[in-house]
């Protein structure tokens, strides 16, 4: 499966902006502080994109899990 490939449903950030693909996702795992994309939450984002990218499948729904629980983490710590 493609990096392109999109999300069945956009994942919303802050300020209005949102992720639509597995790549925009990744990049922004990839512009947080080192430390930050360490962390255990970050880190199964990661697993979970790429396992989607490699695979497909439902691993795609996974990965928008994923990212939507390590964006809920900051949220709930603000």
């Amino acid at each position: 499966m493609p990096w392109s490939t999109p999300f069945a449903d956009p994942i919303g950030l802050r300020g209005g902006r949102s992720l639509r693909t597995l790549q925009e996702a990744a990049d922004f795992i990839m512009r947080l502080p080192e430390d930050e994309q360490q962390e255990p939450r970050w880190q199964t984002a990661i697993e979970m994109l790429i396992n989607a990218a490699e695979t497909g499948g439902g691993w795609l729904l996974f990965a928008r899990i994923g990212m939507l629980r390590a964006l809920n983490a900051d949220r709930r710590r603000d």
